[in-house]
């Protein structure tokens, strides 16, 4: 599959997760739209105490794998830039975090879920935040311009995640934080799930191993990396997720069993020496 494949791909199908939200109905990443759609990867993630913070489109228009705005360090006053921010649900949370003398950028190259995003900007009254379009391997801001990197299940649906981590090294001031949330394998993953463009659509096909990741953003430039499983998927949850894909699962059921987990993945841009 072509990088303008996946790309086009992955606009087309959260320009439609958006327009949904927008019709009263909810997101889904993945291939089907059966009940849960992305259950277990996008299910729970957020609280109640949070679900109350943001309208409920931000949280409808949830397309993650993980709740990086609970995991990551945020400081009143930081800039904060969410890769794929989508319908804005971790930025409008990032920006309440960061206060008013702090920022929140989502980037997001899918125009329905920048409208989106506005709109929920909008009714959620808030005023330190700014929605860019772009792509996250080329990001429209300056060079060592954010304290804090987020994302949720984005950076896994690239096709040049090492493009990805370039840039977010670039745009990071030194001692800035890399923190998100993404689905990663443990150990090779089948080819047949690999070469499914839906599946890459639906977080899965498109994710790193896991020491592959940390071995790219070394490559970037960055230090004190760390990645903590958030979830471990079993050979049921796999079900979910491959289901409409002609793959039979029990039969692959030992080579898939707990290899595909959502990660918290943590990073730092180092001082120069």
């Amino acid at each position: 599959m072509s990088t303008t494949d996946i790309k086009e791909m992955v606009r087309e199908k959260y320009g439609q997760a958006a327009l949904r939200v927008k019709t009263g109905g909810s997101s889904c990443c993945g291939a089907t739209a059966s009940s849960g759609c992305c259950d277990p990867i996008t299910s729970n993630l957020y609280d109640a105490t949070q679900a109350g913070q943001i309208p409920e489109e931000a949280l409808l228009a949830s397309l993650g794998c993980g709740n990086p705005t609970a995991l990551a360090m945020l400081n009143p006053g930081e800039t904060v830039l969410d890769l794929g921010s989508g319908g804005g649900i971790d930025v409008l949370l990032s920006a309440k975090r960061v206060g008013p003398t702090g920022k929140a950028y989502g980037l997001d190259m899918t125009d329905e879920m920048l409208a989106l995003a506005n709109e929920n900007k909008r009714k959620a009254g808030v005023e330190n935040v700014e929605f860019l379009k772009g792509e996250i391997e080329n990001i429209p801001l300056p060079d060592n311009s954010v304290d804090v990197i987020i994302s949720n299940c984005v950076i896994n649906l690239s096709s040049d995640k090492d493009a990805v981590l370039r840039e977010a090294f670039r745009v990071l001031k030194t001692g800035g934080r890399f923190a998100v949330s993404d689905v990663v394998t443990r150990g090779e993953m089948l080819s047949e799930i690999r070469k499914s463009l839906l599946l890459w659509v639906g977080c899965v096909a498109g994710s790193l191993e896991e020491n592959d990741y940390r071995a790219k953003l070394a490559a970037a430039g960055f230090e004190q990396i760390d990645l903590e499983p958030t979830r471990v998927y079993n050979v049921d949850d796999a079900r979910e997720f491959l289901a409409g894909q002609n793959i039979d699962v029990d039969a692959i059921a030992p080579q898939v069993d707990g290899k595909i987990m959502s990660a918290f993945v943590r990073a730092v841009k180092p001082h120069s020496n």
